[in-house]
């Protein structure tokens, strides 16, 4: 009886075993060749596309936001400048003053 022998360590699993078995009855080498390919550095497209489009973003965030912030101090300012100019507003024989007095 053949003596049955296994490959040494684990060569290949895609190598069937009976191919094996038959190059080494024949004496034939088994030449296992492993590709080893080393992973490729990311393209820079793959970095600058979400970045470019992040830093849209947080532009126009912060743009409407400085614009918002310009309006209601515009609106305030507006606000103030009629409250000063009208002087005390009666309603119903109330009166209210809407600034304080300068003295």
């Amino acid at each position: 009886m053949a003596q049955h022998h296994d490959p040494p360590g684990q060569l290949a699993p895609h190598i069937p075993a009976d191919v094996y078995r038959q190059a080494e009855r024949e004496g034939r080498p088994i030449i296992v060749i492993v590709q080893t390919t080393s992973r490729a550095a990311r393209p820079a497209r793959a970095v600058l596309v979400p970045l470019g489009i992040g830093l849209a973003a947080a532009i126009g965030v912060a743009g409407t936001i400085a614009t918002i912030l310009a309006l209601f101090e515009f609106a305030i300012h507006t606000a103030t400048l009629i409250a000063t100019t009208a002087g005390p507003i009666g309603i119903g024989g109330l009166t209210f003053k809407l600034t304080r007095p300068k003295q």
